[in-house]
């Protein structure tokens, strides 16, 4: 069974079209790769999924683990282990990251009626899981994102992710921005957290993040449609030759 299954999704935003009949079916235990270029419709894909307002869905459904996500409003996809990392992740000034942290991670354990983690576990998780990301701990007790560098701001967000456990996790062009060693930091980090009973949904414009990243499947996105589906040697043929050769097929 699927763990996240689309069929026939058309989106609008702000009056265009952006979806245009998508399908798509991502297994437990997938890296999914969604490659296409600018426009294409891969950040609103991932937004409908994390449920981002302002974007109206006209016909079709994603189902999650079976049931319907975009009847869910976010809190309740992000309980049942909906992740989204975005392309440019939010500052918020005047909240610690550690508090931010704990106080979404005990939010979603009580919401599935799970006890919540003493201080004690919690600060040993963290550090632990911060560590292997190279984030320091001074890091933790600064601002979510507020004076992050790209790289720093990546690895926060692989943080949250480890620590939240997802079950589906969706990275925006997470490569955005990020030069090599900071590259290999946040792919070991989603790498680290690949398993049999999780998907990854892999969203990038350029082939080099699947060479840290090494997708299961690769899918292109044209004109807001799923137009060809391969292996990892499908990004390696789109990175030679452009997305010039699927621009009909979207029409």
């Amino acid at each position: 069974m699927s763990l996240l299954e689309i069929k026939n999704l058309h989106v609008e935003v702000g009056g265009r079209k952006i979806l245009n009949g998508l399908n798509l079916s991502v297994e437990k235990g997938q890296v999914a790769a969604i490659m296409g270029p600018n426009g294409s419709g891969k950040s609103t894909l991932s937004y409908v999924l994390a449920g981002k307002p302002g974007y109206t869905v006209l016909e079709g459904e994603a189902l999650y683990n079976g049931e319907s996500l975009l009847t869910m409003p976010p809190d309740e996809r992000a309980a049942k282990g909906v992740f989204l990392a975005f392309q440019y992740p939010l500052e918020i000034p005047g909240v610690a990251s550690m508090t931010f942290l704990r106080t979404a991670l005990n939010a979603q354990k009580k919401t599935r009626g799970e006890p919540e983690l003493s201080t004690p576990e919690f600060l040993k998780r963290v550090r632990e899981v911060a560590g292997k990301l190279g984030i320091e701990p001074e890091m933790l007790r600064r601002s979510v994102n507020v004076g992050f560098s790209g790289g720093e701001k990546k690895r926060n967000e692989v943080l949250q992710m480890a620590m939240l456990e997802p079950r589906l996790c969706i990275l925006d062009e997470t490569d955005s921005g990020l030069d090599i060693d900071a590259l290999r930091i946040v792919s070991e980090g989603v790498n680290n957290l690949r398993s049999s009973d999780r998907a990854m949904v892999v969203i990038t414009h350029y082939q080099r993040l699947l060479d840290y990243i090494v997708p299961d499947v690769v899918h292109v996105l044209s004109k807001g449609r799923i137009v060809k589906t391969g292996g990892k040697e499908l990004a390696h043929e789109l990175e030679a030759h452009g997305y010039a050769q699927f621009a009909g097929e979207a029409a």
